[in-house]
């Protein structure tokens, strides 16, 4: 093994052994996850991605996260493909004992990321509306599925690296509002519809020359499809106080990515999904700047402030209806 195979997690190259894979030849570690060792890893047969789940998240704030979570994002990637095509990495495969999984390597250059097009100003509406329909899709493909859910017997494991460190940790921060966090949990964990991604984020989706491609389903869980919607819809929004140039143009993919959404549920009333998401997501705007994961873009008092003055009124007075919280962040943002 050469010399800069030997910085490899020694984790990686055991789990590639196991997968069959090979020894790599080199590799160097990828920016951006907190959640996972990730490394770009060169094989006989070519480049390709493998991620270690890590236990503790490298955020400020002590985040545990059991790294079985690694089973469940490969068994998604898997139920997804089939659901979507296309809409993930070609899986390679997982290792049960290092936490290892490797899918193919996506060039950079074909497969930008969604969240840096967005940081420079281009709000594209049309590949919003692309998102919601992938999106849906799998929703739809495991809508009701007993299969499925038995596959992700994740609850723990989704009430520990989402519910609570989003809605619990913001409800503990703000006193009067924790009755309504934990009611929002209540209602989330009650909705077992579909199955969910769970952080369905521009940093975890790349603008393919196909369409978009899905990342880290660290998440996965069988679940409400309406915390995969308003978790998205929350970026979009919240883009806005990143480049205030381009807050008219994130609006339109807030709408797009609503709008193609519910052309695809057929599984419940799309009105009764539509309330869940709408009262989800000013909790998910609060969490943001006052949970355990605050946006690392919205660095001024005055943007967290503009966040509190939105999402505390909607969680007192839930809305039913996606647009009510867009128009109560329109007004804010245009006072």
């Amino acid at each position: 093994m050469g010399e800069a195979a030997r910085v490899i997690p020694a984790e990686i190259v055991a789990g590639l052994g196991h997968m069959g894979l090979g020894r790599p030849l080199h590799g160097e570690p990828l920016t951006g996850g907190v959640s996972s060792d990730i490394w770009r890893v060169e094989l006989d047969g070519g480049p390709v991605c493998v991620k270690r789940a890590l236990p503790k998240l490298r955020v400020a704030a002590d985040w545990q996260a059991p790294v079985e979570r690694n089973r469940y994002e490969a068994r998604w990637m898997q139920v997804a493909a089939a659901a979507a095509p296309g809409a993930v990495p070609a899986l390679l495969g997982q290792d049960e004992a290092t936490g290892c999984l490797a899918m193919a390597y996506l060039l950079p250059a074909e497969h930008p990321l969604w969240k840096a097009q967005l940081r420079d100003g281009l709000a594209d509406a049309d590949f919003a509306a692309a998102v919601a329909d992938r999106l849906v899709a799998i929703h739809a493909a495991t809508a009701n599925s007993a299969a499925v859910a038995a596959d992700f017997p994740t609850d723990r494991i989704f009430f520990d690296i989402r519910l609570d460190p989003y809605l619990g940790a913001t409800g503990r921060a703000h006193g009067d509002l924790a009755a309504r966090f934990q009611a929002l949990i209540a209602t989330t964990q009650a909705n077992k519809r579909a199955l969910v991604h769970g952080d369905v984020s521009p940093k975890n989706i790349l603008a393919g020359p196909r369409g978009p491609v899905f990342l880290d389903a660290e998440c996965a869980w069988y679940g409400d499809p309406a915390f995969d919607l308003a978790f998205c819809l929350n970026h979009l929004l919240l883009k806005s106080l990143w480049n205030r140039a381009v807050h008219a143009g994130f609006q339109r993919c807030f709408a797009a990515l609503a709008q193609h959404y519910f052309a695809g549920v057929a599984w419940e009333l799309p009105a009764a999904l539509e309330a869940r998401a709408a009262g989800l997501l000013p909790g998910l705007l609060l969490a943001r700047v006052d949970g355990k994961s605050p946006v690392e873009y919205v660095t001024r008092e005055e943007d967290r402030e503009l966040v509190r003055r939105v999402a505390r009124p909607l969680l007192l007075d839930p809305p039913v209806r996606l647009a009510a919280v867009a128009a109560a962040w329109n007004r804010e943002f245009d006072a």
